[in-house]
């Protein structure tokens, strides 16, 4: 097999740990160290709550989907400083107004939202919105709004842990800052890999395959919620 055709399946690894997942994990579940500090902390806490932003970010696949299919098709650097910061400002807008307004939201249910942003961005970079639909909602509003959600998704996990009072602010403020430098270097490893792609054969002939994997993986992570929803 040729470097070229491997090229198309750099995306499939994280699709395929998707898969192989527990229902739990997607729930934003967070390791048994995490847990306990989260559970026992108290007083403001910087370094920990950045660190614990980054890993979440990293290792939250939904969140990766969606920036991998954000990114797919922009090629100049303005672009992609626009577009992540559309989805910057949604997320960091309703992780702190969520958590500190006290909002409630199945974990579950906002679970299948993100879910379904990244089916929505694979059916929109395959032109299925123009195909079917003759019009291809305004992207920028979209990853804006779905920013938002995936906000949601962050706050609903640091509200299971009902964080006291004493340094919320700046915790939550350390974990958003951590969020963005795990988003910084999720970011810089999927530029890096689309754009080497980018330059081979290859990147055309299978972006539709890697869109389509791209949704039937959003497809997944929402039917996997809603499962999670009704059983619990």
């Amino acid at each position: 097999m040729s470097v070229k055709f491997k090229l198309s399946y750099l995306l499939y690894p994280l699709m395929l740990l998707m898969a192989m997942a527990s229902i739990e994990a997607f729930a934003h579940g967070v390791d048994s160290s995490t847990r306990n500090f989260l559970e026992t902390n108290s007083g403001v806490q910087i370094i920990p709550f950045m660190y614990i932003g980054a890993k979440h970010m990293v290792t939250g696949y939904d969140h990766l989907l969606f920036l991998v299919g954000v990114l797919f098709f922009l090629h100049r650097s303005r672009d992609v400083l626009l577009y992540v910061s559309m989805f910057t400002i949604g997320h960091s807008v309703t992780l702190m107004t969520g958590v500190l307004a006290n909002v409630q939201i199945n974990a579950y249910l906002i679970d299948a939202i993100i879910g379904l942003s990244v089916v929505y961005k694979g059916f929109d970079n395959l032109g299925g919105f123009k195909h079917f639909f003759g019009k291809q909602p305004n992207p920028k509003a979209a990853v804006l709004i779905f920013g938002l959600f995936h906000g949601f998704g962050l706050a609903t996990k640091i509200q299971e842990f009902q964080l006291p009072g004493e340094g919320l602010v700046a915790n939550l403020l350390a974990f958003n800052v951590g969020v963005e430098l795990g988003q910084f270097m999720a970011l810089l490893f999927i530029l890096l890999t689309i754009n080497y792609w980018r330059k081979h054969e290859s990147f055309n002939r299978f972006a539709k395959t890697t869109n389509t994997a791209l949704m039937s993986a959003g497809f997944m992570l929402v039917g996997m919620q809603l499962t999670g929803y009704f059983i619990n």
